[in-house]
């Protein structure tokens, strides 16, 4: 399945490569990201294989990594990862969530929409499962505005669960940051 590019109003996101090695060090080591994420150690020669190894899960279709882009600039601004795929559940997880200070206003929205699009309906996934650091406060607002049912807790993080007819019923109402080219 082609997934390389992923396009949206004012974003779009690509797979991820081995040359975007020191873009995600920089993201996942500045602290004013990356609060709410799991540590992150290593230089970005760690990083570089990292990817190498991921590029491998991609090829077998188990994760998919993107690069964020703004289409006025073409300048990266985020992170984004599709990964433990469950086939019983059919479920999905994402997470690696980051986006840079030179974000669009609706980039969130619109790679959480690219996301569910393409996971709900190419890949098709029937609900996502994915944790929120407690404390990550407009993390957790956006995805419960989103319709994210909070299912489970423990003492770092909030458990949710997304279903695909929850996306399919609210997707109409944000299908101005889906259109292309008018």
């Amino acid at each position: 399945m082609n997934v390389n590019k992923l396009e949206s109003r004012t974003i779009y996101m690509r797979l991820a490569t081995v040359n975007d090695a020191a873009f995600i060090h920089q993201l996942r080591t500045n602290e004013h990201f990356n609060k709410h994420l799991s540590t992150t150690t290593g230089k970005i020669e760690d990083q570089r294989k990292w990817l190498s190894d991921y590029k491998l899960r991609e090829v077998n279709g188990s994760e998919y990594y993107f690069i964020i882009i703004r289409s006025d600039t073409d300048q990266p601004i985020g992170t984004v990862r599709l990964y433990d795929f469950r086939e019983k559940d059919k479920s999905f997880c994402w997470g690696s969530w980051i986006l840079d200070e030179n974000k669009t206003r609706s980039s969130a929205l619109e790679s959480a929409l690219l996301v569910y699009l393409l996971a709900f309906e190419r890949l098709g996934f029937m609900q996502s499962h994915f944790d929120v650091r407690r404390g990550n406060e407009k993390v957790i607002e956006f995805h419960k505005k989103l319709g994210a049912t909070e299912v489970s807790s423990n003492d770092v993080d909030l458990f949710f669960v997304y279903e695909k007819n929850t996306f399919s019923a609210i997707k109409d109402s944000y299908k101005k940051y889906l259109v292309q080219n008018g």
